[in-house]
């Protein structure tokens, strides 16, 4: 294959060959095998990259930088970096193959995703959330039970939405409850990151760790499963032991209560279905997940089309919406009309007052009993596009590490050097420090060969030792920014130790139970 280049980009590959003694035998290496950089310049120049973006990544909530910024930058440089050195080797087409290799998987998972929060957007516009909200408020629970309730709801919800949704959903819960109670607050939320992690971690499509080994194959669907009781463990431990710090008084209830909107009930039905169909095209079809999950999509925009088309049933509150309309037309044309009387000289200091205090009235009411529309696709636009984006720069990044030697390294240290058990194990001691998703992408780029028991443990020690600090999973990142200063990284780590009793006796507990994965 002859490579043609403009006399700047040879002189640009004359410079770096200067500089890169790899370069010498590129052109000798077999085109099917990378490149081995990891003691090359562009190795260590990718590592410093990653590393300095992934600071600032974790550093969000102090620079208020988005994550995704540094992430996505660098990923771009590492793959820039890359194709300069083997463009040097004329091998630009193994590390273009490379990189759409990469891509492919993102936009997997990406579109898996994507799907996700569009049904969890849906259900909280329908007031889905809200409801359950103003329910558990209202059954006069003390707060010894509400923090078993809310945590037992988070490790149930996180096994099908992802962790941060549920500890947001379950923090604005805990906070209405103990805006008087400091310590209740603190404690429960420390008790929902933890459920949270560990729900996730027994489900295929729970957490974003059991996710990308679903979508891997290395785990079949319903192996996950076997992962249910190890995980309640890990969250009933710690939480049995931090139930006896939380104060037996009764919150206030809230006499405030708004009706769930229309279509709230068959969106939970849809979101159930699409994880259905989606199981069955990996199981039955041998297709990606992605596949059922974008048919299910349809779902909700079928009928998104269904809610805009067909008119609801009108009840006494929507039969009061022409009322409404007539009396907002009225409080318009009375506007207008003292305006024109300011105009002829006259003010009434009071008018506007009062046609201020009726029109925000006449709002209030509108947003509580009026049938809003609904448009699927104002969900997709409302996503977090900053988490999405993020996650293509860890891919990238990642994939861009693998690529040049880094993972295959790390893998024969880790994997090859020690016993595996140990070696899962420090790797969910790792993703207390980074996040669970980029060090399970990490270990599954590496394909150790290991049984199908150490799998599930990896998969187990990644999805649940981010509850060991505060900053170990977007669960507790979330719930510090969403509590100010009510729950801090201090009052996690306060409870560290009773976390990773969970964290072992969750381990002990797969070692007991799933013994027959372990045998080759």
């Amino acid at each position: 294959m002859v490579v043609r280049f403009s006399y700047s980009a040879k002189a640009l590959l004359i410079v770096i060959g200067m500089l890169s003694p790899a370069l010498a035998f590129a052109a000798e290496q077999n085109a099917e095998q990378p490149l081995d950089l990891t003691h090359h310049w562009a190795g260590y120049m990718i590592v410093l990259l990653f590393t300095i973006a992934y600071i600032l990544a974790m550093l969000e909530e102090v620079t208020e930088l988005r994550k995704s910024k540094p992430m996505v930058f660098a990923a771009s440089l590492i793959w820039v970096i890359i194709a300069i050195v083997y463009a040097g080797g004329s091998m630009t087409e193994h590390a273009a193959t490379a990189f759409r290799t990469t891509l492919e998987a993102y936009a997997e998972l990406f579109l898996f995703i994507l799907v996700s929060m569009t049904y969890l957007n849906a259900m909280e516009d329908r007031g889905v959330f809200e409801r359950l909200r103003v329910w558990l408020l209202n059954k006069n629970f003390n707060y010894r039970q509400l923090f078993w309730i809310t945590g037992f709801l988070a490790f149930l919800i996180s096994s099908a939405c992802n962790n941060l949704t549920t500890a947001l959903l379950m923090g604005s819960v805990i906070l209405a409850l103990g805006k008087d109670n400091q310590r209740f607050v603190a404690l429960s939320c420390v008790n929902v990151v933890v459920a949270a992690n560990a729900g996730g971690s027994f489900s295929p499509f729970g957490d974003i760790t059991t996710l990308l080994v679903w979508q891997k194959g290395v785990v079949p669907f319903g192996d996950f499963f076997s992962l249910l009781i190890p995980a309640v463990i890990n969250f009933v431990v710690p939480a049995a032991i931090l139930y006896f710090w939380i104060p037996e008084a009764c919150p206030v209830p809230i006499e405030e209560s708004q009706p769930m909107q229309r279509g709230g009930i068959v969106i939970i039905f849809l979101f159930i279905l699409t994880i259905i169909t989606s199981a069955c095209f990996e199981n039955f079809l041998h297709l990606p997940p992605t596949a059922g999950m974008m048919m299910g999509l349809t779902y909700l925009k079928f009928f998104s089309y269904y809610l805009q088309k067909i008119p609801p049933k009108l009840t006494t509150a929507e039969k009061d919406a022409e009322k409404y309309e007539t009396e907002k037309q009225h409080e318009q044309e009375l506007a207008v009309k003292n305006l024109t009387v300011v105009k002829e000289g006259y003010i009434d200091y009071f008018g506007p007052m009062k046609i201020m205090n009726r029109m925000e009235e006449w709002e209030h009411k509108r947003e509580r009993h009026f049938d809003l529309p609904f448009d699927v696709f104002s969900k997709v636009a409302n996503l977090e596009w900053d988490t999405l984006l993020f996650f293509y720069g860890v891919m990238l990044a990642v994939g861009g590490l693998s690529f040049v030697g880094y993972l295959e390294l790390t893998s024969q240290h880790l994997y090859t050097g020690m016993n595996p058990t140990i070696a899962n194990i420090l790797v969910g001691f790792a993703s207390a420090f980074v996040d669970n998703g980029t060090i399970m992408l990490a270990v599954l780029t590496m394909a150790p060969d290991i049984s199908q028991g150490q799998w599930l443990l990896v998969t187990l020690t990644a999805g649940v030792g981010g509850s060991m600090l505060a900053v170990g999973s977007a669960a507790g990142v979330g719930l510090m920014g969403q509590t100010k200063g009510l729950y801090t990284f201090t009052s996690h780590l306060k409870c560290t130790p009773a976390i990773m009793l969970g964290f072992f006796a969750s381990i002990a507990a797969h070692f007991l139970i799933n013994a027959r994965y372990f045998v080759e």
